[in-house]
């Protein structure tokens, strides 16, 4: 369907993982025009021949690529849809809605049941009708690729048929087993294994919060309050060295990162980041989504736009719009967290301090160079458990515009979330890392 200019549409048959059937229509000079499901619309393979013993229905869509040689978005099962971004290689997915994420033996998980596909000069326009128990809603998509990121305006409008206790906006979901950061849950050859490795928060207030993704031992969730509403959110992988990851199957280091851009007044509410321990990585166990301080009772309405942009690296500079930040923009960007460890607390060569354990964490950018021991930099450190021992911050030898902080912490019985910014004369040079200890 569709000219094959790199917006052409591939139909899905009705699979194991995606067996509800779905409405799909063809939206020309205004007129709409539904797919009619034939038995001859699925072949086994190519030039083998129709698939007659594949069950009747549409499950979801693809988009092509230019020649027809791979797709780089799909709406497959749910409300879930995921692109492969510019780097051709698929990752976490989003969700249209998340109903009730984290709160045992309720979450709902409501399905896009319509879809209708419009041609437009800016790529391609969706429209999906959204159903669920607790639900009903529509969805609009004006999707786009460009050099820089898969872009997707998105629309929606909500209407509660019950009440819900949590309701999330943008829900992202992805899959963290581990990294250098918690190397005790490593059950494999191969150094690294994560879709994301960690949960970038822009808020109003001007903090860029960076919380390295975690493989705790119990379903966890972590509250980061909005009160301003607004904050632009995403889970990212940053880490792209092949080496770190020596997976020539499924290139982790070419997943792509998807960032949440809010349009609008939002009101306050937060960002929530839930947890799921895992021992593979065919789970996707981290979810994060925003969700209002409003209460989701049933007959109330909801709309919500924002803008998604699944990218191979960072967000750019400005894509929280002036209305949305109350704080300009820093001259230079504030230094990111490139690397982090974990271990036994103490000086290397002695014994290690007994009941503790140490963090370390590598900041780098331009806001960092040319600064050495002399040039004023701390680290403003603290921990919700335990007692903080031992804080350090200096330029890593041979490495410019990189600097490192170590934090040595007693052990507790409770998570613990340690926050660390490198600071000069009162003002961030970095983003605040954010590190949970279980």
């Amino acid at each position: 369907m569709f000219a094959d200019d790199g917006y052409g549409v591939r139909l899905f048959p009705l699979l194991r993982a995606a067996p509800v059937p779905v409405d799909i229509s063809i939206v020309e000079r205004g007129r709409a025009r539904r797919i009619e499901h034939s038995e001859d619309m699925f072949e086994v393979g190519p030039g083998e021949g129709s698939a007659p013993h594949v069950l009747r229905g549409i499950s979801g869509f693809r988009v092509m690529n230019e020649g027809g040689v791979g797709d780089w978005l799909a709406f497959l099962g749910a409300s879930y849809f995921r692109s492969a971004g510019t780097l051709h290689q698929y990752g976490l997915s989003a969700r249209g809605l998340a109903i009730d994420t984290g709160i045992d033996g309720k979450e709902e998980f409501p399905a896009f049941t319509s879809f209708w596909l419009e041609r437009t000069g800016a790529g391609l326009t969706i429209y999906a009708l959204l159903q669920g128990p607790s639900v009903v809603g529509a969805w609009r998509f004006v999707t786009r690729m460009t050099d820089a990121a898969v872009v997707q305006d998105v629309s929606s409008a909500i209407w509660l048929r019950r009440d819900v206790e949590r309701l999330g906006i943008a829900p992202l979901t992805s899959m963290f087993w581990y990294d250098e950061g918690n190397p005790q849950a490593r059950a494999d050859w191969r150094p690294e294994i994560h879709d994301s490795d960690g949960l970038l928060i822009h808020n109003r207030a001007g903090e860029r919060l960076w919380r390295p993704l975690g493989n705790p031992p119990r379903p966890t969730i972590n509250v980061f309050a909005d009160p301003q509403g607004g904050s632009a959110f995403g889970l990212l992988q940053r880490d792209r060295n092949f080496d770190h990851y020596q997976d020539d199957g499924v290139f982790y280091e070419k997943r792509p990162s998807l960032w949440v851009e809010p349009k609008g007044d939002w009101g306050p509410g937060a960002v929530m980041l839930y947890e799921i321990p895992t021992n593979r990585e065919t789970d996707d166990n981290v979810v994060a989504f925003w969700t209002p301080d409003r209460p989701a009772t049933a007959g109330s309405t909801f709309t919500f736009d924002y803008r998604l942009r699944w990218l191979p690296g960072e967000p750019p500079a400005g894509s929280q719009s002036p209305a949305q930040s109350q704080s300009p923009a820093p001259a230079i960007a504030p230094a990111r967290v490139v690397d982090r460890w974990t271990g036994t607390a103490g000086r290397p060569g002695l014994e290690p301090i007994a009941n503790a354990r140490r963090l370390v964490v590598d900041f780098a950018g331009p806001a960092l160079k040319g600064l050495d021991r002399q040039s004023g930099v701390t680290a403003a450190v603290s921990i919700d458990q335990g007692r903080l021992l031992t804080v350090d911050a200096y330029p890593v030898v041979g490495q410019p515009g990189r600097w490192r902080m170590i934090a040595d912490v007693t052990r507790s019985s409770r998570p613990a979330n340690l926050r660390a910014t490198l600071e000069r004369n009162g003002r961030a040079l970095s983003e605040t890392v954010i590190h949970q200890f279980y």
